[in-house]
């Protein structure tokens, strides 16, 4: 018999392979017609960020679970956005979700944004980078004290700044 937590898990994994398909088949695209601190026009983001980290930041892709190596960092240090530098999350606030994607409860103050993801025609909340409107991941109300909150984010549109 399947708890709450692993249904979730196990659908968290498949949806999560799903839009790890290659392509823009599921990406909506970056909130393009926004203006952000940091702007680079199409060309620029492709020079500056890795095929991966593009399809994630600048198309709303999502990398598979399980295959990123923050997901298992244990370090101290800082989390920042891949394309702009941005400081978005302490170690001090990450946790395993089992879900096979980085987890935190909170991130930075004033580090990331929320907007309405309604891609696979469910509602969910889209986490994006403040400064320069790259996507993140997506936040559900299913993580521990003392928020509730899970910010499910892709490894690979952050980079570790250990303190170490």
């Amino acid at each position: 018999m399947c708890n709450r937590r692993q249904v979730l898990r196990r659908f968290t994994a498949f949806a999560g392979g799903m839009f790890a398909l290659p392509g823009a088949l599921f990406s909506p695209g970056v909130h393009a017609a926004e203006p952000f601190e940091v702007m680079h026009t199409d060309a620029e983001w492709r020079k500056r960020l890795t095929s991966q980290q593009y399809k994630i930041l600048r198309q709303a892709g999502t990398e598979r679970p399980f295959s990123n190596p923050l997901d298992h960092e244990k370090r101290t240090g800082v989390y920042v956005c891949a394309g702009c530098k941005l400081p978005l999350f302490s170690s001090q606030t990450k946790f395993d979700s089992g879900t096979g994607w980085p987890s935190f409860w909170k991130p930075l103050d004033k580090a990331v944004e929320k907007s309405t993801d309604t891609i696979l025609g469910m509602t969910r909340d889209e986490v994006h980078c403040r400064r320069c409107g790259g996507h993140l991941g997506h936040v559900f109300d299913d993580g521990p004290p003392p928020t509730g909150l899970r910010y499910c984010m892709n490894g690979t549109a952050l980079i570790f700044i250990s303190k170490t």
